[in-house]
């Protein structure tokens, strides 16, 4: 199937958000039973939107609190968080970072991304959509969507939109009749200006366009005469671009006390896909990562995950966090989640789409990811990398070192044996030859080391090779200060 042809200037995604302020309260974890929130600014609480368990029952969003419960006295009642919807918009805004860089708010209700220049990039518009469409699902959230040249009308559209299919006008000649039926609520009037537009009759965006421009300017206003080309694409309509914050910090309040690891994993994977959509819009990875779990009077437990090397990949970081997890005695239920990216570093940008999909691994990357599933698992200190040192001594001559960071510094061009025993051995002698299974068989040798007189462990040794009746290769030396004594001191592989 072909990719449909894009004939308009910009291209722009609206994305509303119908239950937004419920699903701000309850992505951290399923709520049983019908919920709605209510806003009580006014003199009387009303539903400002309610679950579908609550809407299968008659709730409806603007329904005075009382009226639901009559409906449904079992009601459980959210009260709105304002506060923690833009909070929450924000973070959202950050992740559609990763689809455009031009992501706009619409305060408490959606998002607007001009999407034309990312088409191409995400390999068609279908692709795009739907890894949009699947980003918001695995957030916990629902969206309606529609595509339109104008941002006004892909918003419109959106709000309008009911059906699962996103709306989709990709050129202005189609716009106008898709616009037809967009009630004047959504057009958000001024309030002189909707009540004398009722008063004539006029009941939709279509109305309004059949009316002589001049008349209806005298009548309504300019500003309802530019909305209409606005909404066209007759007009420009600049947006305000979101800008996300240089670092990652995103708290998620679950809707319930949480005790078990899965329940806490569901909370933070939602996080972690945010972070990786941040991720993924600054081309950066992570290397440190903070999840805090939060009990409520100020009591919390913290777990850092240190990574070998920066990545945004998804379900490596939950694998981690799931064994840290496992190592974990809360002191009591968790009631929020929050987590804090404190070093992003630049990173290669995978193909498109990566941040939804697990990108391939090289030899290399599943070698860390190795380490650090051992590091969670067993300790930091349990798993360390070699380094060499310049020193000539053998039992001197290697350090522990950070695996990130395993740089020789002195390699003696002369054989080595993999294996150095701890303490060197000392050799028994039968009939004045060398015993070890039989009577060794110098191959190689000497070789020389006379070094560390500077630091009171000064050594002076003839080092050679020598075989035994089975083959084996060893490496053994003998003291100059005492000619007479061998010791073994390593094994060739």
């Amino acid at each position: 199937m072909s990719a449909p042809a894009i004939a308009a200037r910009q291209l722009w995604l609206g994305v509303y958000l119908p239950h937004f302020p419920l699903e701000t309260l309850s992505r951290g974890g399923a709520l049983p039973g019908p919920v709605v929130v209510v806003d009580d600014r006014r003199s009387r609480a009303h539903v400002v939107t309610a679950s579908e368990a609550a809407r299968i029952e008659g709730v409806q969003a603007g329904m005075a609190l009382s009226s639901a419960l009559t409906l449904i006295p079992s009601l459980q009642v959210l009260k709105r968080d304002e506060i923690g919807e833009g909070a929450a918009l924000d973070g959202l805004a950050a992740w559609a970072g990763q689809f455009t860089s031009l992501v706009s708010l619409m305060v408490g209700q959606g998002l607007l991304l001009e999407v034309k220049g990312s088409v191409r990039l995400f390999r068609g518009i279908d692709s795009l959509l739907e890894q949009v469409r699947n980003g918001l699902q695995a957030l916990g959230y629902t969206a309606r969507m529609a595509i339109a040249p104008s941002p006004l009308g892909a918003w419109w559209l959106a709000q309008l939109n009911t059906q699962p299919r996103i709306v989709m006008i990709l050129d202005r000649a189609a716009l106008a009749k898709q616009l037809d039926p967009v009630p004047l609520e959504l057009m958000a009037l001024p309030k002189t200006a909707a009540a004398m537009a009722q008063g004539m009759g006029l009941k939709c965006f279509g109305d309004c366009c059949r009316l002589p421009r001049q008349g209806l300017a005298r009548r309504l206003g300019t500003e309802l005469v530019r909305l209409l080309d606005r909404a066209l694409d007759r007009y420009p309509d600049p947006r305000i671009p979101y800008s996300p914050p240089p670092v990652f910090e995103r708290c998620l309040p679950l809707p319930a006390l949480v005790w078990d690891m899965e329940g806490l994993v569901f909370a933070a994977r939602r996080l972690l896909l945010e972070l990786v959509g941040f991720l993924q819009a600054r081309a950066a990875g992570v290397l440190c990562l903070d999840i805090t779990l939060m009990h409520g009077n100020a009591k919390y437990t913290g777990i850092a995950l240190e990574l070998s090397v920066a990545t945004r990949d998804l379900h490596h970081l939950l694998d981690l966090l799931r064994m840290r997890l496992e190592r974990v005695r809360l002191p009591g239920a968790v009631d929020a989640v929050r987590c804090t990216a404190r070093h992003i570093v630049p990173l290669d940008a995978p193909p498109p789409g990566a941040a939804l999909f697990r990108a391939i691994e090289t030899p290399k990357e599943r070698d860390y990811l190795l380490v650090e599933r051992l590091r969670v698992r067993l300790g930091a200190g349990a798993v360390q990398g070699l380094c060499t040192v310049a020193d000539h001594r053998p039992e001197r001559a290697w350090r522990y070192a950070a695996l990130e960071k395993p740089k020789p510094s002195f390699v003696s061009p002369l054989p080595r044996p993999l294996w150095l025993l701890e303490q060197p051995r000392m050799l028994k002698q039968m009939n004045e030859r060398l015993q070890i299974g039989g009577a060794l068989e110098l191959t190689a040798g000497p070789e020389r080391i006379e070094s560390g007189w500077w630091d009171g462990e000064g050594v002076a040794r003839d080092y050679f090779v020598a075989r035994n009746p089975d083959g084996t290769r060893l490496w053994i030396f003998r003291e100059r200060d005492h000619p007479q004594r061998w010791f073994l001191h390593g094994l060739f592989a």
